[in-house]
């Protein structure tokens, strides 16, 4: 039905009205129009500070931002929105949270305004069938989230939701929960994973700040060995983390960060081209590593 059809339909019925309103209607009817089918993306987000820095990392989400086209709304899987069950952001003007302690005030001074949309909510909720979505209005943008965004988009002209990770369930579920999100994307969602494959602040070097590209050993054999399995399109291993040795181990000392990864590579339909970019690692235990899938 498109929604020439469905205001017809609801005029039949005046307590339509209260229900939805207009402005929702009309962006409810956007995501049911087909679109072009939208690349997914894993975003390796790194410090806060990479909101405000024109760096390496910073430039190419500029220059990403400019080559992509524009969705009609953004879904983000941040590693830092961790809950007891599946939520999903569903209020009209979701707040800039800053989840974090010890920067410059600069940095908290960060606003992006970017609209929600309870009717992109209400679709998502519905697209998933396999475990129940929780509507939130509280949670908002986290860092991973707009960190990155505040680069992609500007303008914050997009509307931006987010999707909480389960922190209850492995890596199999929230593989097997993402791929339900396929359809999103032909309906111009931009579906975005934000965290970091290689992620052990407890092992930071920080004497290393500024050596480009400095990762312990194990950090590197982990990056090489995901790196080859995210290009080889095997996701099993992937999945299986917790059996790839020590490496990962170290690597993954707690799964918030690598999970926005499974959800992203689960996006992956067949025969779809996979690149890698700020393929680099920092201060030893960390990775930057991001993919683009589409």
């Amino acid at each position: 039905m498109n929604r020439k059809e469905f205001l017809k339909a609801a005029a039949l019925f005046p307590f339509a009205g209260a229900i939805m309103n207009l402005p929702e209607l009309d962006k409810l009817s956007e995501l049911e129009t087909i679109s072009e089918k939208m690349p997914v993306l894993f975003m390796g987000h790194g410090s806060p500070m990479n909101a405000i820095e024109l760096n390496e990392f910073s430039k190419t989400w500029q220059k990403l931002g400019k080559e992509l086209i524009k969705p009609k709304a953004i879904l983000c899987i941040s590693a830092h929105w961790e809950t007891k069950g599946t939520f999903v952001t569903a209020m009209d003007k979701p707040q800039t949270i800053h989840d974090f302690g010890g920067f410059p005030q600069a940095l908290f001074d960060v606003q992006y305004p970017a609209p929600g949309s309870p009717a992109f909510a209400k679709t998502t909720k519905n697209t998933v069938t396999s475990t129940t979505v929780g509507l939130d209005e509280k949670w908002g943008l986290d860092h991973g989230a707009w960190s990155i965004l505040k680069h992609l988009y500007p303008a914050a002209d997009v509307p931006v939701l987010q999707l909480s990770i389960d922190y209850t369930k492995d890596a199999r579920y929230h593989y097997d929960l993402a791929k339900e999100l396929r359809s999103l994307r032909s309906k111009g969602v931009l579906i975005i994973g934000s965290g970091n494959m290689v992620h052990n602040l407890g092992m930071v070097a920080w004497d290393k700040i500024n050596e480009p590209d400095y990762g312990y050993d194990w950090a590197l054999e982990a990056r090489a060995k995901m790196n080859k399995f995210i290009l080889d399109n095997n996701h099993l291993e992937l999945i299986n983390f917790k059996k790839q040795g020590k490496a990962f181990d170290l690597s993954i000392p707690t799964p918030e960060h690598y999970l926005p990864l499974i959800y992203t590579l689960a996006l992956q339909e067949k025969d779809e081209a996979v690149s890698l970019f700020n393929d680099k690692a920092l201060m030893g235990s960390l990775t930057m590593t991001s993919v683009k899938i589409g």
